[in-house]
């Protein structure tokens, strides 16, 4: 479903006209190298397509402008071959719409020591050049990543594969549309918020539908249609007794079976890249959508329980972001405590609805009674999530601002059985330790719904709100909570000085 190759960055040299025609015919040609190497690099998974040299302010500008109104173009990546005077590209950035990375490189690895000559400094001064580009960008306030180093090492190439990553999921948010099936959860307030402010920050949509809608589609599904779909939970999932064609709850997975294929088709015919849904508007609906949720999200849509919009558009946002990496992203909750001493652990879960991407184990299909909802018991998926690092985002909205929260973790394997909690479940430490990473998610306000990732990480996350423009705070292994207190507090100052 998520395909980043049909995404492209532009790779841009600057220049100008005070070289000559050799000089400029070189740095084409370098330039059309570093762009071919970069698009080959196995590990940047979008395309990388070569521009020419510009060399004036009305060539950036046109440039730009072509840039932002390419629906492939997800970015640019600026490097200043020679010396680019930065006034010429005033007028193109006041206008840049997309993401953009400074790549600080040259050509060369290695100074030729015997044969450097004044022409050859003349033609190899990115040292030079780029600084007064990375100039306008600080004197025009662009957040943009700068990645320093030769165009061919591993690290240079890392670090432009996570912001081409961070770029193709801001991409996506544009036009995209998420739709709610009902409100949000009568009287929380995390899981609220601004849709207009957040369609004006971050380009999407949210708009709701009854759920009547929705199962109108859900309606029209064949029986032969749901036939197909539990083959294809026989293919991959342990289908417990009672839910196999003689059990006593068979009809309890066709229901779930039609509601998977009715929400999909909704989805699809709608153009929805995620949804929310709530468990206190179910009407016409037999079962609270489990396995439904939990299988969409693995295909790639976003989801947030309870009308939590905000929390589906990151978890959409960062499938896109992850896309093609060992490793999931799912829909989370911080859920109850495991406290004892250096050995605390967070348990993450949620009622039903947890990605089946990040199990550690082949899931079974269960089915177990739901307290709330008022509605037959639901089918879902029921696994252990595997270890290993990952981390917790938030997106929340402070009011004057949106704010993305990342708390880095460790994911540990289950050390007890945990036969009477039928849900997909993770147990975490938080880093910097429990008791400090609790403390600084809630003086940071953070929402107990959040993407839990296994693939993706700080970087990521991080050059994501800079494309964005929002405030990022990150909980992690070097965090100090004094320090953090500190953080906040002065974002919160800078903030009301800005508005």
């Amino acid at each position: 479903m998520i395909d980043l190759k049909k995404f492209e960055v532009w790779f841009v040299t600057g220049s100008q006209d005070l070289y000559g025609e050799e000089t400029l015919k070189q740095v084409a040609e370098h330039s059309q190298q570093i762009a071919a190497g970069l698009d080959a690099a196995k590990q940047i998974p979008v395309k990388v397509v070569f521009k020419p040299t510009v060399k004036s302010t009305s060539e950036i500008y046109n440039l730009i402008q072509a840039a932002n109104t390419d629906a492939n173009c997800i970015g640019i990546i600026t490097w200043m071959h020679t010396f680019s005077p930065a006034k010429m590209w005033i007028n193109g950035l006041k206008i840049l719409r997309k993401p953009v990375l400074h790549l600080h490189t040259q050509f060369n690895s290695q100074i030729p020591w015997s044969s450097i000559d004044m022409d050859f400094m003349n033609l190899n001064q990115s040292a030079h050049g780029d600084r007064e580009f990375g100039f306008i960008m600080s004197r025009l306030r662009i957040r943009r990543k700068v990645v320093v180093g030769h165009w061919q090492e591993e690290d240079v190439l890392d670090q432009i594969n996570v912001w081409s990553r961070a770029a193709a999921g801001w991409a996506d948010w544009q036009g995209a549309k998420f739709v709610r099936f009902g409100d949000n959860m009568r009287f929380v307030a995390v899981t609220d918020g601004d849709k207009v402010e957040a369609e004006l920050k971050f380009g999407f949509s949210v708009n709701t539908h009854g759920i009547g809608d929705l199962v109108a589609v859900i309606d029209t599904i064949t029986e032969q249609q749901i036939d197909e779909q539990i083959a294809e939970y026989a293919s991959l999932y342990n289908i417990v007794p009672e839910l196999q064609k003689d059990g006593a709850q068979y009809s309890s997975l066709r229901d779930a079976a039609k509601i998977e294929l009715g929400l999909r088709k909704f989805l699809q015919d709608g153009g929805y890249k995620g949804y929310t849904d709530t468990f206190e508007d179910l009407h016409g609906m037999v079962q609270l959508p489990g396995i439904a949720s939990q299988r969409l999200m693995a295909e790639g849509y976003g989801f947030g329980g309870e009308g939590d919009w905000k929390t589906a558009a990151l978890v959409r946002a960062m499938k896109v972001m992850g896309a093609g990496l060992p490793g999931g992203n799912a829909f989370m909750e911080d859920y109850t405590y495991h406290f004892d001493g250096n050995n605390s652990l967070v348990l993450g879960s949620h009622m039903l609805e947890i990605d089946s991407s990040i199990a550690g184990t082949k899931p079974n299909v269960e089915i177990h009674p739901l307290g709330i909802g008022g509605k037959a018991d639901p089918v879902r998926l029921v696994f252990n999530v595997a270890a290993g690092p990952a981390i917790n985002a938030s997106v929340v909205d402070m009011g004057n601002r949106f704010r993305l929260i990342v708390n880095e973790v460790e994911a540990v394997e289950p050390t007890n059985d945990l036969p009477k909690l039928p849900v997909a479940r993770v147990l975490w430490k938080p880093y910097p330790n429990m008791k400090d990473g609790c403390a600084a998610w809630i003086y940071a306000g953070g929402a107990h719904h959040t993407c839990y990732s296994q693939n993706l990480t700080n970087e990521h996350l991080s050059a994501f709100a800079d494309m964005a423009d929002i405030e990022y705070l990150l909980i992690g292994k070097d965090t100090k909570l004094a320090e953090f207190k500190k953080e906040i507090f002065w974002n919160d100052a800078a903030y009301r000085i800005e508005k």
